[in-house]
């Protein structure tokens, strides 16, 4: 029997409050990261195929945290995971900046990896609960105060490399900041998840609807992992550009994915999911094209701000759905999507930086474009 929310003690307002307050410690810890990348790829005198060989750790320790997390999520409670694993994920970022040989900041990010999904997982987890409690599709808007807090993290890193701040000093400061959210969240999100079923396994093999959702989820972030993580070398090696004005390649796109976000709900409402992940995948292919074909300042950024806008939906969407799911848990079903599309967190990083070191920059984006259009693909085979 589905166990029933009480609310009785906090209002649904605050409770979406803290939850969103968590995407945003979540956004702000990555994007943080991915703002000192070309910084510390210089300091550490990386090629492109080293610097994709190091990035690979980041998603290899995600991919292990999959199974335990939801596992985790599912006996524990996505409360205590979240709490948990949002104060080591913000203790590790000053690590990161103290990291002096590519082996040391491949440890630290395997262990970033880690402790970022177990959050995702877990505070994904809650957004499904707040969504099932307020009747309604919410969930976009979670996931855009985590594009919103990914822009302002890309923002404060303009700042602190154009005052030529270390990154641990830059480090320093978000954890700070991210271990105040989390104490102002703990004791206000939800302590109990929806859709959990007595009797309901903890391991179930995915049905062809789950599989679906994973792939899409995997193409997705294929394409943001390009973004968070190459769009700034792409402005500094292939478009010659000054590394204080590289950043705006990021922000520009983490903007657009944010304010996408804020809307989807609504458009979710008005055409359904289905067409919406059809017109993403379109969207996020014709943006890395235009960025590839026009190599110029102003038509990469428009470029990449469609790639924003593409990209916005998929996550959030393909989330939604999976929590529904009866089949397992919210928590398992979303580790198991996440599962899947994570892979493209780990494929992708490595196979830009061994494409660009073979061929160019260009080449390794063109084929990111492709996977945008299979999200179109593989969103027309399914129902919902």
């Amino acid at each position: 029997m589905i166990q029933h929310l009480s609310i009785d003690l906090m209002n649904k307002r605050t409770i979406r409050i803290a939850v969103s307050a968590l995407f945003f410690l979540t956004g702000l810890c990555f994007s943080s990261w991915t703002s000192r990348i070309a910084d510390i790829q210089l300091a550490m005198h990386l090629n492109n195929a080293g610097l994709g060989t190091v990035l690979l750790a980041l998603p290899i320790g995600s991919l292990i945290s999959l199974p335990t997390a939801g596992v985790l999520v599912s006996k524990y409670g996505s409360r205590q995971v979240v709490v948990n694993a949002g104060i080591v994920y913000a203790a590790l970022l000053p690590v990161l900046g103290l990291a002096q040989e590519p082996w040391q900041l491949m440890l630290v990010l395997v262990l970033f990896g880690f402790s970022g999904n177990l959050a995702n997982i877990a505070v994904n987890t809650q957004a499904v609960a707040v969504e099932s409690m307020y009747g309604r599709s919410i969930m976009a808007s979670f996931h855009g105060l985590w594009s919103a807090a990914g822009a302002t993290g890309i923002g404060i890193g303009w700042i602190m490399v154009a005052l030529q701040i270390a990154p641990v000093y830059h480090f320093l400061v978000v954890a700070f900041l991210g271990w105040t959210i989390v104490a102002f969240s703990a004791s206000r999100i939800l302590q109990q998840d929806a859709g959990v079923q007595e009797n309901q396994p903890l391991f179930a093999k995915p049905d062809r609807f789950l599989l679906i959702l994973g792939i899409i989820a995997f193409c997705s972030m294929i394409c943001e992992g390009t973004m968070f993580e190459w769009s700034i070398i792409y402005f500094r090696k292939v478009l010659k550009i000054d590394p204080s004005f590289a950043v705006a390649s990021s922000f520009a796109f983490m903007t657009t994915m944010a304010t996408g976000r804020f809307i989807a709900d609504s458009l979710r409402t008005r055409f359904g999911a289905k067409k919406m992940l059809i017109m993403s995948g379109l969207l996020t292919a014709s943006g890395l094209m235009i960025a590839v074909i026009f190599p110029y300042f102003f038509t990469a950024i428009f470029g990449f701000m469609l790639v924003g806008l593409g990209v916005c939906s998929v996550v959030p969407l393909v989330y939604s759905a999976a929590g529904t799911t009866k089949l397992m848990s919210p928590g398992m079903a979303l580790a198991t999507v996440s599962t899947i599309g994570y892979l493209g967190f780990l494929c992708g990083p490595p196979l830009i930086g061994y494409v660009a070191q073979l061929s160019s920059l260009s080449v390794s984006f063109t084929m990111i474009a492709v996977m945008g259009a299979l999200i179109a693909v593989m969103s027309s085979r399914i129902k919902i």
